[in-house]
Parts: C-alpha cells; structure tokens; sequence
C-alpha cells in the first residue's frame, strides 16, 4: 500500500477534461457541486486506460478520442475511517455532442452538462479548486491563470 509522507493512503485515479466540437467541457453534476469524470485506477490498468474507461462509465459516451495528458491532482479526504489522498491525472480528450449523455445513477451524477464560454461563470462558482486547476491546465476559455 502507497503511503505519503503523512500517512495517508495513496488511491491513484484518472479523469478527463472532455471538449466537443463546439469547444463546450462536459461537466457532471454530483453531491451538490460541478465536476469532471473520473475515477480510481483498477488493478492491472494504466491512468490512461482507467481516465477512458472513467469517462466512458460517468457520461455514457463511446467515442472519445485523447488528445494529451494535461495535470496531476490531489485531494485527501476520509473514507470509512481511513485517511486517504486521491492522486488523479488528467487528460484532455475530444469528442461530439450528438451522442447520449447518461449519468452514471451508482456514483450519484444527476445530471451531465455541455458547457460553453457563457455558462462557464455559474460552473466556477459551485464546483472544487482541483478542477479550476485543471480547466487552467486544459487552457480552457473562460478561465483564469
């Protein structure tokens, strides 16, 4: 089991900042905030794979391109009385706007979300400071450096 140097247990995750080709990000909405897909590494995976796989689970889209690997995150937070650190790396990956979006129901996504430019304020203000970190990553519009 990977520690840090505080003691928590290191959980490796993939994630992905999707963008159509209108230049919209693809947000979930899940526990009161906005956020972008992804999830923990599977055993035997790679992050690439698990950030695809994440992806493709959360939204329900099947044709997804990645482009390239954009950030590492990390947050720590508890889970059943342990003390753990999620590590997730993120790539930006394309795809388009005409397939279903189907939120994953089993990880408490209620609703998925093209955003674009002028919707992009209201998503900022309710949503966690990794992911701003991340749209910085993927030079999204809209988003300050």
């Amino acid at each position: 089991m990977a520690m840090n140097k505080e003691g928590r247990k290191i959980i490796q995750a993939g994630g992905g900042l999707v963008e159509n080709e209108k230049g919209e990000i693809l947000f979930m909405f899940r526990r009161g905030k906005w956020d972008l897909p992804k999830g923990k590494l599977d055993s035997g995976e790679n992050l690439a794979n698990c950030a695809i796989r994440e992806v493709k689970e959360e939204t329900g889209i099947r044709d997804l391109e990645l482009k390239e690997f954009l950030i590492v995150t990390e947050h720590a937070y508890q889970e059943r009385g342990l003390y753990l650190l999620k590590e997730t790396h993120w790539w930006l990956m394309k795809t388009n706007s005409h397939q279903p979006l189907v939120p994953q129901a089993e990880e408490q996504i209620t609703e998925l979300k093209w955003i674009g430019a002028s919707e992009l304020a209201e998503v900022l203000g309710n949503t966690y400071p990794n992911i701003i970190e991340v749209l910085k990553a993927g030079r999204v519009a809209g988003v300050l450096k």
